[in-house]
């Protein structure tokens, strides 16, 4: 991937600004809902002394840990289901919509964090917008015209993500 079509797909700088990476250079950072893991290698890229990527989907991790051999950051990006580790900050980046239990994930993130930790979330669209279902652009407004069970349905035929 280029360098341009790369960072058009880190969205941590777009929503959150330069400011952050200044801001969590040398600290341990949790990149919660990582996906392919873009935003946690810019983090590491940026000065991030270790980046601890978490998902749900294997298989998406396994691109993310790809992505950072190939950057050679194995030693700085870490990819997995799962933590115990406290760090200095979480990000999370459009995930919250995702998550069963919000508040639960919130209660995670406060145990994960060292006392006087920071959390960054930015949040996808809201239900109340065109996308807000998530059907992105195949159906503007279907999270306000269709079931939720119907929709849930429908995106469990198109992607078996776990998201």
């Amino acid at each position: 991937m280029s360098g341009d079509a790369y960072a058009g797909k880190i969205k941590i700088k777009t929503l959150l600004g330069d400011a952050l990476f200044y801001e969590l250079r040398g600290k341990t950072v949790i990149d919660f809902g990582c996906g392919e893991g873009d935003d946690a290698i810019a983090l590491a890229k940026n000065g991030a002394l270790r980046v601890i990527g978490i998902d749900i989907r294997e298989s998406v991790l396994e691109r993310a840990r790809q992505k950072a051999r190939r950057d050679a950051l194995e030693s700085v990006c870490h990819f997995s289901t799962t933590t115990d580790e406290q760090a200095d900050a979480i990000v999370s980046i459009d995930s919250f919509e995702h998550f069963a239990d919000p508040a639960a994930i919130l209660l995670t993130m406060a145990k994960l964090l060292k006392p006087g930790g920071s959390l960054y979330a930015s949040f996808g669209p809201t239900w109340y917008h065109p996308l807000g279902g998530h059907l992105f652009s195949v159906f503007p407004w279907a999270h306000l015209i269709f079931s939720e069970k119907a929709l849930i349905r429908w995106r469990s035929d198109i992607r078996s993500d776990g998201a």
